[in-house]
């Protein structure tokens, strides 16, 4: 069962490692950490994206910044309160670390795979230049009852299929991680950088 759980939310990212470790919370006495790592995209631009890291997996005392790394795991996400209301965070959880001697060239840096279920209605809209995007939250079971909820992003006639997704659907998606920075009016006069996470859709199956 446990297994099938898993095949369910697999992730692979390899890229440069840009943080030290920061310390997140400890379960069983055993110690989980954050660390970013920078996923270059086949343009020129780079994804940020956050790893959570088990102590047991790699020597969090060590500095690592500039090495790269190959990550295998799941895409989580849980609940943080903040400003009176909850705030979705989300990070790849690592299950394989694997170090590479340098940046893979043209290799596949970035997939994910997510079986899961449509958990709000989709949001379809065009943009400006009428290019068409839907955006859906899929919900994706994990063990012991527990579900990761993962934004997804659809664009062109993929977001014109999911645009007649229902809730409770069920749906399979392929793609990649992606951040997005974005800015957070937080008084009249507050604001602040940040970012986003979501999956941008490459291919995706339905079933009602």
């Amino acid at each position: 069962m446990s297994d099938k759980v898993i095949e369910n939310n697999q992730v692979s990212v390899s890229g440069e490692i840009v943080s030290g470790f920061t310390f997140s919370h400890e379960v069983f006495g055993e110690g989980f950490y954050m660390v970013d790592i920078l996923v270059r995209r086949l343009s020129d631009s780079a994804d940020q994206i956050p790893v959570m890291i088990s102590e047991r997996l790699i020597d969090v005392s060590g500095d690592y910044v500039g090495e790269y790394i190959r990550i295998g795991g799941q895409f989580r996400s849980y609940n943080r309160h903040e400003e009176k209301k909850n705030r979705l965070v989300l990070s790849v959880f690592a299950r394989e670390v694997e170090f590479l001697d340098g940046e893979m060239e043209n290799a596949k840096t970035n997939q994910i795979f997510l079986d899961g279920y449509i958990c709000k209605p989709p949001v379809y809209r065009k943009t400006p230049l009428g290019r068409e995007i839907a955006d859906l939250l899929i919900a994706v079971n994990r063990p012991y009852g527990k579900s990761d909820y993962i934004p997804c992003i659809c664009w062109g006639r993929n977001a014109r299929f999911a645009s007649g997704f229902e809730v409770g659907g069920h749906a399979q998606i392929w793609g990649r991680i992606q951040s997005r920075e974005y800015v957070k009016k937080l008084s009249e006069t507050e604001s602040e950088r940040r970012i986003a996470y979501e999956v941008s859709v490459s291919k995706l199956e339905y079933e009602y």
